[in-house]
């Protein structure tokens, strides 16, 4: 890093033509050099699963789930058996059960923690936690821990956050409708914590998750109230612009309405944005010069580089800059009056869907092809009417809150109107597109094709930027080979999920779990992952057992492909219907043979974990067993069942339990690879110390999902099985643990 500034400052130094290289090194250094002080910031790694006692400060707006309470807690004061540990940071923790008192923005507690590092699952097509926990400046997450020296702390100081918080109860409360009061909130003051997955799915269904929380146009609203404000005051007292020019003026209330409804709405990336090019304008308003709206967004771009250059990991950072470059391309010099207004209102959204199509794919593995339509009904309605309403609300609650329950209620009625209608289109066929994971040169590539196709009129031969979409819309796909097979053993924490993939048929083995706060493996890492791996038909869902890390995930992948055949080991206690799966049941893809080893339908097995489908999928070149969470008593029976074969690679029995993986089993398979399901510093210390010893004694590889992420699985034709890819490793980067 040293090195790179050296050589960045001689640059500017003493060659001027190469003066913008110099630039861009110095940027890289910048941020460089952010991201290796906010990994070092991180709890020390020898710390994690301990216990300590700390005082500090709720950060935000804690979110309240059925099972937890979530926040942010700013640590100033860290320390363990009475040693002080020179530690501080910010800690995202759940608190289980019921907290002694409301944990409200900013106030103070002493609490007993559990911590650790930012650690998330890594799946081919899924969320990279820990790159928005650094991003975010997450430096450790954890749980409160029962102690009577829990408790709150006097003096908490006043912050703006607790103005917010005290906003939204009280629109909570002049709303009678608990969804409606929860999208105003959102609209009005950027709390979405009354909004729940069914919300975020319409949505991404309809394209517009920029309008549902705050976006830049609510900054744009507060400006021009500003404006508007100062012109009545002038207009009243015209004196005043012998004293103080109007214009500057003028500029200065709209930044300083603008700054003011950012900070109450939690300073997001859209509202930082506007509120710089705001400022940028209002700066040259009042140094009596032009400003451009490019020159005002690259002033802004460079302002949010310097203060956090880690701006660039979240998705919200390129979405904002680039959309808005976009439409600065293709809308400028389009006249004035009604008609300009009614062009940019449609050919925006046309240009916001196909030019941010590649950046969406990228980041959510999802696109809607009703979101141009659903943009051209919403952004009106939501920018010139809901909004200026609940803004208006919103002022009222502060100035005079008797007048603010009429204003709010239209604003809800509106709002229920609106989210009708995009409830109702966001069952249209294509509002959730998926495609194969994209690589970065298609990315590039219809980036590139997609300023091409939006370039100012004159440019020749526009229409061929769409050939650069072709990378993107139609990847290549690598499929195994007739009487080959692919397996991915997902990351989902301490549970399982497995997907078989032959030529033509896909299979999905368990589901991961579904939580009591609603987090669901299966909408959250088993469908990203079949659409990030270009499964686009599931012929097959096989449910091992009933238990949650099971088949808590089941539903999501059940109701995404209702044509799959579903089968379980306990069907009598699964949701929805699923057979029974019996040993001696099978049946043959693309040359490929699955073959059901267990349960014995004549025999109940005496606990659930017994009861679980044995699955053998056997190749030319390989054989895959999944076992679910059979224990000692059931393998025996798993072993005779098993004819001489390919090589075997084997799931661990029940994440690596003591009880499960004997010896025996293990000499009576042979197994030439084993892969293990578990979670990261999992509460059962699975897999157990004494099963990887035996796997170690048969001379038997094992793969942990906690340490290396999904792990995939070739078995071809005329070779051993192998694990081809671990995702930690395939996809390494520096914020990864």
């Amino acid at each position: 890093m040293g090195g790179l500034l050296a050589v960045a400052i001689a640059m500017a130094w003493r060659i001027a033509a190469l003066r913008v290289l110099s630039v861009a090194l110095l940027g890289l250094v910048w941020g460089a050099w952010h991201g290796s002080v906010a990994m070092q910031a991180r709890l020390p790694a020898a710390w994690e699963g301990r216990d300590f006692s700390v005082t500090g400060h709720v950060v935000d707006l804690a979110q309240i789930r059925p099972d937890a309470v979530r926040f942010q807690f700013e640590i100033d004061g860290m320390s363990e058996h009475g040693q002080t540990r020179p530690w501080h940071g910010l800690a995202r923790i759940s608190w289980y059960g019921q907290p002694p008192a409301a944990l409200e923005p900013c106030s103070r507690w002493q609490l007993l923690l559990r911590l650790r590092r930012p650690r998330g699952m890594v799946n081919p097509g899924g969320v990279d936690s820990e790159r928005s926990a650094l991003a975010r400046g997450v430096a450790a997450v954890g749980y409160v821990r029962d102690d009577a020296a829990n408790q709150r702390q006097p003096h908490t100081p006043w912050c703006l956050d607790r103005w917010r918080a005290s906003l939204a109860d009280d629109i909570q409360a002049r709303v009678a409708d608990t969804h409606d009061a929860a999208l105003l909130r959102a609209f009005t003051l950027g709390d979405t914590r009354g909004l729940g997955v069914h919300d975020w799915e319409v949505a991404r269904a309809n394209g517009i998750s920029h309008l549902i929380a705050i976006s830049g146009f609510h900054v744009g609203v507060a400006a021009v109230f500003g404006v508007w404000l100062c012109a009545l005051i002038y207009a009243s007292w015209p004196g005043l612009a012998l004293r103080w020019p109007y214009p500057p003026v003028r500029a200065l209330s709209a930044l300083i309405w603008a700054f003011a409804y950012a900070g109450l709405a939690g300073l997001g990336m859209p509202t930082v944005r506007t509120v710089l090019m705001i400022a940028a304008v209002a700066l040259a308003r009042c140094c009596r010069r032009s400003a451009a709206g490019a020159h005002s967004l690259a002033l802004a771009l460079l302002v949010i580089l310097l203060i956090d250059p880690l701006a660039v990991l979240e998705a919200g950072f390129w979405l904002s800059f680039v959309g808005v470059g976009f439409l600065m391309l293709c809308l400028q010099a389009q006249g004035r009056g009604w008609r300009a207004f009614l062009h940019e209102l449609t050919v925006g959204q046309i240009v916001m869907t196909v030019a941010l199509l590649p950046l969406t794919l990228w980041f959510f593995g999802e696109a809607s092809l009703v979101g141009a339509l659903s943009n051209l009904v919403a952004v009106p309605f939501v920018s010139f009417v809901i909004v200026p309403c609940a803004l208006a609300g919103l002022l009222l609650l502060i100035v005079c809150p008797p007048l603010a329950t009429p204003v709010l209620w239209l604003s809800a009625r509106l709002t229920h109107a609106q989210w009708w209608l995009l409830e109702y289109m966001a069952a249209w066929p294509g509002a959730h597109w998926y495609l194969p994971a994209v690589q970065p040169l298609a990315l590039l590539l219809a980036t590139l094709g997609a300023a091409w196709l939006f370039m100012p009129r004159g440019v020749p031969l526009r229409a061929l930027g769409a050939l650069l979409f072709l990378p993107l819309l139609w990847p290549v796909r690598s499929l195994p080979p007739v009487g080959a097979f692919r397996a991915w053993m997902l990351d989902v924490g301490q549970g399982l999920s497995v997907v078989v993939r032959t030529h033509r048929h896909a299979l999905v083995y368990d589901a991961g779990a579904r939580y009591p706060s609603d987090f669901d493996l299966g909408q959250a890492v088993v469908l990203p992952s079949l659409h990030a791996l270009g499964v686009e038909q599931l012929d097959m869902l096989m449910v091992s057992h009933a238990d949650n890390d099971h088949a808590g995930g089941a539903p999501a992948v059940a109701a995404a492909f209702p044509q799959a055949r579903r089968y379980a080991g306990e069907p009598a206690r699964m949701h929805p219907a699923m057979d029974a799966c019996v040993a001696g049941q099978q049946w043959e893809w693309d040359g490929v043979r699955f073959r059901v080893l267990s349960p014995n339908g004549a025999a109940a097995a005496s606990t659930a974990n017994d009861r679980s489908c044995v699955l053998l999928v056997e190749g030319p070149g390989g054989r895959l067993l999944l076992t679910g969470d059979i224990a000692a008593d059931t393998e025996p029976q798993v072993a005779a069942a098993l004819k001489p074969g390919p090589p075997l690679v084997l799931q661990v029995p029940h994440h690596g339990s003591r009880t499960s993986s004997s010896a025996k089993f293990l000499a009576a398979i042979r197994p030439s690879l084993a892969v293990v399901s578990a979670g990261w510093r999992n509460r059962f210390g699975h897999p157990r110390p004494e099963v990887l010893q035996r796997y170690a004694q048969a001379g038997v590889p094992v793969f942990n999902t906690a340490l290396e992420g999904a792990v995939q699985l070739d078995f071809p034709v005329d070779a051993a099985p192998a694990a081809t890819a671990r995702w930690r490793r395939l996809e390494r980067r520096y914020w990864r643990e």
